[in-house]
């Protein structure tokens, strides 16, 4: 109760000295302003600034930062430390007392702020200190124990970002690296190169379109300065799917690496026959299903932080299996494969499905400038660990390939054993955080009053995790929901709608060139988005009949 009351006083005695600078600087721009006319333009400013302050989703900052990177007191170098204290309590606050726009009053300040503010904006952007609230609704006064959930000092070293970057890259697409090298053949491969580069420099777009103007943070924002509040709706709705889907294919893939390990486990209830697959993607769903009402997500974003050693991992366990163990070469397969080349053009397209944290990754960081540096290594590393591992599982186990390759490992070795079991753990801590983004936003629909918050929060949780087992067992296929997931969905992250902002927020600017080559980079991605969607959609239904 102390602790309570003195949480309560420090909120207040901020918010009273943000009103009062508020009103010291606008008494200060109403001295200085000469002109009638600019004194306008500077309300309008401000009217435009308080009407988009409270647009939907406000959550996604801080649950991307809890997605993107990953806290953990051992490895220092893996991410922003303080983003543990928002995973640590914002469970208590989001589903015990209030909704998440409440409860995340950052989110309070205008998202565009005047040209008044550059000034100090860009001090902030070295110091890294969240800035001081906007004036505030008085249901928002009530929300005084976030104030220890929020980052204080969101920066992160080259190191970290770099991890940070690969973290995010390099997840479950790397499985079906050799499964898209045989759908597409050797020349195919190029794909993988060509997505490689367009993403980075579409990575790079992202970060002139957050320099563009003071305020801009995350992909929504940039969809917002793009297209007002229609484009920050869609980008978001576009960035949720893809998390959604992600799960979906968590559970495909417990289920396809369970039942590979345990072929002849099933489940005969009163004449509901359940085989190996489809049982173990239940018994994944009741594992995973308390992950996502925890309170305190700190024990997932330290094990997710292994995210890139699991992969690292799993890459060397196929090298050994096919070295040390003498698996070998077994086939060199075809140069093209035109027929199923757009199944590979999905797969190689979610290689790089990173640009949702990107912008996170950049605001985050102690020395911008170095953002480019980081990029491109965290590209060249994942783009290295997918091409080694798309030749060698393609070559150890050619035509016969699986949509996993560690469905084709001999159960026999140990190697093996390891890859399959590291691949199974390793969704279990990402599901949650991986869904938890798209449950914040869903709870900030919530209304404010409602006296069954819990509740609904957690039946919107619950929902959320039966839908995707649903989903995943109606379409268990993983490679083929893969290819759709990287056609439609990645294509318009990654390449489609960075450079349509860019080309939106910094048309004017931009040399011919430049343009011309934005606009080239849509059109591929558009037609990549089109084949690869209607191949992937059209193998579904014919597996499905």
């Amino acid at each position: 109760m102390k602790n309570s009351v003195s949480e309560q006083s420090i909120y207040a005695e901020s918010e009273d000295e943000d009103d009062k600078s508020i009103d010291k600087n606008e008494g200060d721009d109403h001295d200085g302003d000469s002109d009638s006319s600019n004194s306008s333009n500077e309300n309008r400013n401000r009217s435009k600034q308080n009407s988009v302050s409270t647009a939907w989703p406000q959550s996604y900052k801080q649950s991307i930062d809890l997605y993107g990177s990953v806290p953990s007191p051992s490895m220092v170098f893996l991410g922003n430390p303080t983003l543990s204290r928002f995973g640590s309590s914002f469970f208590s606050s989001s589903l015990t007392n209030r909704h998440t726009p409440e409860v995340l009053p950052t989110y309070g300040k205008p998202l565009l702020e005047t040209v008044a503010d550059e000034d100090q904006q860009q001090q902030r952007r070295h110091s890294y200190l969240y800035p001081p609230l906007a004036p505030r609704k008085s249901s928002l006064r009530k929300s005084s124990k976030v104030l220890d959930e929020l980052p204080d000092t969101p920066n992160s070293t080259y190191g970290q970002a770099v991890i940070n970057g690969m973290n995010v890259l390099c997840g479950v697409g790397i499985l079906s690296t050799p499964y898209a090298l045989k759908e597409g053949g050797w020349l195919g491969l190029s794909l993988l190169g060509l997505f490689a580069l367009l993403s980075f420099y579409t990575g790079l777009l992202l970060r002139y379109c957050l320099d563009s103007r003071p305020g801009l943070k995350t992909y929504p924002d940039i969809g917002q300065a793009a297209f007002g509040t229609a484009g920050r709706f869609a980008i978001s709705i576009v960035l949720y799917l893809e998390l959604y889907a992600s799960c979906v294919e968590y559970i495909i893939l417990e289920g396809d690496n369970l039942s590979s390990l345990f072929p002849n486990a099933h489940l005969n209830i009163g004449g509901l026959y359940l085989g190996s697959r489809h049982l173990f993607a239940l018994v994944a769903t009741l594992v995973i299903l308390p992950t996502v009402w925890l309170r305190d997500l700190r024990v997932l974003s330290y094990l997710s932080a292994g995210g890139v050693l699991a992969s690292i991992v799993v890459v060397l366990c196929l090298f050994w299996v096919g070295v040390v163990d003498h698996i070998g070469i077994q086939s060199h397969g075809s140069i093209l494969n035109l027929n199923t080349m757009p199944v590979a053009i999905g797969l190689y397209g979610f290689c790089y499905s990173g640009h949702a944290v990107f912008p996170n990754i950049y605001s985050s960081m102690e020395k911008p400038s170095e953002y480019p540096s980081v990029l491109f290594t965290s590209f060249a590393i994942c783009t290295l660990l997918y091409a080694g591992v798309a030749s060698m599982g393609y070559m150890m186990f050619g035509e016969s390939t699986l949509s996993q390759f560690t469905l084709n490992l001999p159960q026999g070795y140990v190697a093996s054993k390891i890859a399959v079991w590291t691949t199974v753990v390793n969704p279990f801590t990402k599901y949650a955080l991986t869904m938890t983004p798209v449950a914040l936003s869903l709870e900030e629909l919530i209304p404010s009053n409602s006296v069954n918050t819990y509740r609904y929060s957690l039946c919107i949780r619950t929902a959320l995790v039966i839908s995707t087992v649903i989903v995943g067992l109606c379409i268990p296929f993983f490679g083929l929901v893969l290819a759709l997931i990287g056609s439609l969905l990645t294509m318009l992250v990654t390449l489609i709608l960075p450079c349509a902002c860019y080309l939106r927020i910094c048309g004017g600017k931009l040399r011919r060139v430049e343009v011309y080559f934005c606009i080239l980079i849509i059109g591929v991605g558009m037609i990549a988005a089109s084949i690869g969607s209607f191949s992937a959609i059209s193998e579904i239904v014919k597996k499905l009949r």
